[in-house]
């Protein structure tokens, strides 16, 4: 019995459960893709209709686990033309053994697994390799236009992808089975009859700029040809523009990246400065030595951090202030009485915290006789990260309250929102509890007395909070 399908899920699973009901064994029905038939099959007289294996079928629902119907449908689009059978004799099977999708081994599933895989890898890449090109209609609309080859049918499988990502643009994907197009104004996608390489266009403006794009981005420290072809096969290459450009890119790399470790040798560090064993007698004896950047140059002292060696608490500033710098102490100027102020009103003893700063020396413009304070750049917090890594080892500290977005960029990185996820209690490689708030400095500079209430606030509110995460877990 030989019965036409034509690839599509739907039309096989409604023949192959009325099969089942109907005791058909495998090896009594061949379920063909008319696509893979020679001529002479085309007419067999073994074939029936399609309706009449679907009439008169008894009442019966056959057992089809989810694990079974997941890989089927996505191993449906496989050009394979005997999946159909592969899956209704697995089908048939799961009739009488219920775990069979379970055994991997099996020589049945193993096919499903593979199929289902390649499929998988084929849609990953389609995904990958479209390339769209513009084109003026003739009601002078633009669309955007990719010409595809995919190793199987996966068109339909694919297209929602591209209609998700490109939601706003008219598009059309062009193959050899069929075509898919998305219309912005009625979010629908269409699919048309397959189509030819030359309807295709060729080129656009675009590609220059997507040209200039890829080569900025390619990144020759990572270059391995071999991973390349692998992802990259030479079969896709035709509709890749980028592909011309590899030859040169790839003769380059070599000098690009001596360029790259040159300029990463050129960043100041503290790195070399920082002592191999971290505590805290060692960091602060070492300190004064540190060259890692251009500010030790006009401070009066590096300053190093403070408190408790045991303390659970550990509060980051951003750098010392004018003085902190004449005395070499952390938090002693007025910023510091702020600070003082709110630990005080939520009961926070000197016992329970260490003070430090993100960097360790002063950064400021003279303006006379004053010493105006400066941000310091993120190259500056960057290079001083190695003093704050080595208390924080040394330390170990329950929770890092960072005070200011200076600070909190030195754990928590340049695209760090203070006034976003202040008060959070965020997760870091280099301490497993950090949270941030403002820094103290910012209540003096409040515009107004309703301001600096509301800032000094937020101070006292994240402190009391912070307080109270490390006594928890203590």
């Amino acid at each position: 019995m030989r019965i036409r399908i034509a690839q599509e899920f739907a039309e096989w699973r409604k023949l192959a459960r009325a099969a089942v009901a109907k005791s058909i064994p495998p090896e009594a029905i061949d379920f063909y893709d008319p696509a893979y038939a020679g001529t002479s099959e085309l007419f067999s007289a073994e074939d029936i209709c399609s309706a009449d294996l679907t009439q008169d079928v008894p009442d019966t629902r056959p057992h089809v686990p989810k694990s079974f119907m997941e890989m089927a449908v996505i191993a449906a689009y496989h050009n394979d033309p005997q999946r159909w059978n592969l899956l209704y004799r697995l089908l048939w099977r799961l009739q009488r053994q219920r775990e069979l999708m379970k055994v991997q081994v099996d020589a049945d599933v193993n096919a499903l697994f593979r199929l289902a895989e390649q499929v998988r890898r084929d849609e990953h890449k389609m995904h990958a390799f479209v390339r769209f090109r513009r084109v003026e209609e003739q009601d002078g609309e633009e669309r955007f236009i990719a010409w595809y080859e995919p190793q199987h049918h996966i068109l339909k499988l694919a297209a929602p992808f591209f209609a998700e990502r490109f939601a706003v643009m008219r598009w059309s994907i062009l193959t050899p089975d069929g075509s898919a197009s998305w219309e912005p104004s009625t979010k629908q996608l269409q699919y048309g009859p397959p189509v030819t390489r030359e309807q295709a266009p060729s080129s656009d403006e675009l590609e220059e700029l997507w040209k200039s794009y890829y080569a900025s981005i390619f990144n020759p420290a990572r270059l391995n040809p071999d991973a390349m072809r692998g992802h990259m096969p030479v079969r896709y290459w035709g509709n890749l523009p980028e592909i011309e450009l590899l030859p040169q890119l790839m003769t380059t790399a070599a000098k690009r990246v001596e360029g790259m470790v040159a300029i990463q040798a050129g960043k100041p560090s503290a790195a070399p400065f920082v002592p191999a064993k971290h505590t805290l007698t060692l960091i602060r004896e070492a300190l004064p030595t540190c060259k890692g950047c251009e500010l030790y140059k006009h401070a009066t002292h590096v300053v190093p951090g403070r408190g408790a060696g045991h303390a659970p608490l550990m509060l980051v500033g951003e750098q010392p202030g004018d003085q902190e710098d004449l005395q070499g102490l952390p938090f002693v100027g007025p910023a510091g009485g702020v600070l003082r102020k709110a630990m005080a009103e939520a009961g926070i003893a000197d016992s329970d915290i260490f003070m430090t700063n993100a960097v360790k020396h002063f950064k400021f413009v003279q303006r006379g006789k004053s010493r105006l304070h400066q941000n310091p750049r993120m190259s500056e917090i960057t290079a001083c990260k190695p003093w704050l890594l080595a208390e924080l080892d040394a330390l170990k500290p329950k929770l890092v309250l960072c005070l200011g977005a200076s600070a909190a960029k030195s754990l928590l990185g340049g695209t760090f929102g203070l006034m976003r996820d202040r008060g959070k209690v965020l997760s870091t490689p280099f301490a497993e509890h950090v949270m941030a708030t403002i820094h103290p400095s910012a209540v003096l500079r409040a515009p107004d007395e309703e301001m600096r209430h509301t800032l000094y606030q937020h101070l006292l509110n994240d402190l009391l909070a912070a307080y109270r995460f490390v006594m928890k877990a203590a």
